[in-house]
């Protein structure tokens, strides 16, 4: 009776900590190992072998193990040009490699002239627009209200309410950014729940970055 105590508790605190990680690999680790203690117990413990659920079990950890190898085949092969290595090492160290990798697959270099507009006040923005280098004006009602530059969003806050734009971002020296379409980034997300929480890492330092009084001109989000 003790053993069946402790096989049962083995197998459920397993399942429990596969559960609580974040990391998609480590998940399907845990899982594999909450699979064999319940092997275990439903064969040895067990009044006798329970052959469906034991079954069951070595059909999950034969699954999890094909996800194992893919996963680590993925993030074994991820290479970076020059300008996104400095992406990832400065705004995007919290995803995992491989997680950036599909980040980057999903947007677009892009570069824009001086005076070309990124975004206009109460207009649809379909994108959402990180500056790589170079500097914006915001300007709302015809007026300059900030001034952005290398590392800055455009358009965070209208990717998160659904919105239109809050202001006009001029261009006012050639500029380098990476562009984002915001309905497929919203899918991308929604499947990725590791992402979608290091995204939202990315979006809080950005408008604490726009918010640190240092100049009033920098009291602006997009």
């Amino acid at each position: 009776m003790e053993k069946v105590y402790y096989a049962t508790h083995v197998a459920s605190a397993l399942t429990l900590l596969a559960y609580l990680v974040r990391d998609i690999l480590w998940l399907r680790t845990l899982t594999i190992f909450a699979c064999i203690a319940g092997i275990v117990f439903n064969y040895f413990i067990a009044a006798h072998p329970l052959w469906p659920v034991i079954n069951w079990n070595l059909v999950f950890i034969a699954i999890n193990v094909v996800q194992i190898v893919i996963i680590i085949r993925e993030r074994g092969g991820v290479s970076f040009t020059e300008e996104e290595k400095e992406l990832y090492q400065t705004l995007f160290k919290n995803f995992a490699p491989f997680e950036f990798m599909k980040l980057l697959r999903l947007g677009k270099w892009q570069d824009a002239k001086v005076g070309q507009l990124l975004a206009v006040q109460n207009q649809k923005l379909d994108n959402i627009l990180l500056i790589y280098n170079g500097m914006v004006n915001v300007e709302s009602g015809g007026e300059q209200i900030a001034q952005l530059q290398d590392g800055s969003l455009v358009g965070e806050m209208s990717y998160a309410n659904d919105g239109l734009a809050s202001a006009t971002v001029r261009v006012v020296r050639p500029t380098r950014y990476m562009s984002w379409p915001k309905a497929e980034l919203r899918h991308l997300l929604r499947r990725n729940p590791n992402m979608k929480y290091a995204m939202e890492k990315v979006f809080t330092d950005d408008l604490v970055k726009k918010l640190t009084p240092r100049s009033l001109k920098e009291t602006w989000t997009s």
